[in-house]
């Protein structure tokens, strides 16, 4: 077999990588790589537009979560420059969220190879029902859905709150492990980190929360401006397994009443 020998250089890597691999998609160029690109994307973040409009899906979040994950950008190097940018209640959110990633971390930390099973007992019945062809493929037929599925696998980065849709989605409503889920999810991210994906879908199936997170056609048309439900099918034939209040779906989803 022939040996790859690539130069030292990252473009002239990456053109190298290119005629080995010429049906390799690629880099994602919305996300280049790389210390330099690191500086630059973070001098380009508003903390309080973030604060303002982080969990809509076109709103002013990072993209730091690459430049985390691979070392480009360390984070109490993210939160001195947002606290020196927006000073503390300007940066408040920011920092927030990036306290959740350093705690993630600290769990992994402690526990090691315990967060890949559950922490805690569930909250509510899962299931275990295997991972099935049409989630990996993004044809689900919910566009909600099917938009992230395809945001992961052309791109390796999607937004946090289309993340938690997804994974209630895979977990809640078709009963999947969340271990299948997560470890197809994060083997996809470009900010693929163990810690942060695998206790955030332990967060959602309520085996590292309180409760479990799921989420109605009222919050995704909140946070998309509608857009997925305009285009969808199952939207406009009355199929939308997401069209109820939250009361309903607690009652389908675990089999019980109403919760607070």
């Amino acid at each position: 077999m022939e040996q790859l020998h690539l130069p030292d250089h990252r473009d002239a890597r990456l053109a190298a990588i290119a005629h080995y691999f010429p049906d390799a998609a690629g880099p994602d160029a919305s996300i280049p790589g790389g210390r330099i690109a690191a500086l630059a994307a973070l001098d380009r973040v508003d903390p309080v537009a973030y604060a303002r409009s982080r969990n809509h899906l076109h709103g002013a979040v990072t993209r730091l979560s690459p430049y985390l994950r691979h070392g480009c950008l360390a984070l109490n190097e993210v939160r001195e420059w947002a606290l020196a940018k927006s000073g503390p209640s300007g940066a408040y959110r920011l920092v927030f969220e990036l306290a959740w990633r350093d705690f993630w971390r600290r769990v992994w930390f402690e526990r090691g190879d315990e967060i890949l099973r559950d922490i805690e007992p569930a909250k509510v019945p899962l299931s275990d029902a295997p991972f099935a062809a049409d989630i990996t493929t993004g044809n689900t037929g919910l566009a909600c859905i099917d938009d992230s599925i395809h945001a992961l696998l052309n791109d390796g980065y999607v937004h946090n709150h289309a993340r938690m849709w997804f994974a209630a989605y895979v977990v809640h409503f078709r009963k999947i492990a969340w271990r299948e889920g997560a470890d197809w999810y994060v083997q996809h991210l470009l900010d693929g980190d163990v810690a942060s994906n695998h206790l955030s879908w332990q967060w959602v199936a309520s085996t590292f929360s309180n409760k479990p997170y799921f989420f109605n056609r009222e919050n995704v048309q909140k946070y998309t401006d509608g857009k997925p439900c305009m285009r969808c099918t199952a939207s406009r034939d009355g199929s939308c397994p997401f069209d109820a209040s939250y009361e309903s779906l607690d009652a389908r989803l675990f089999s019980r009443g109403a919760r607070t």
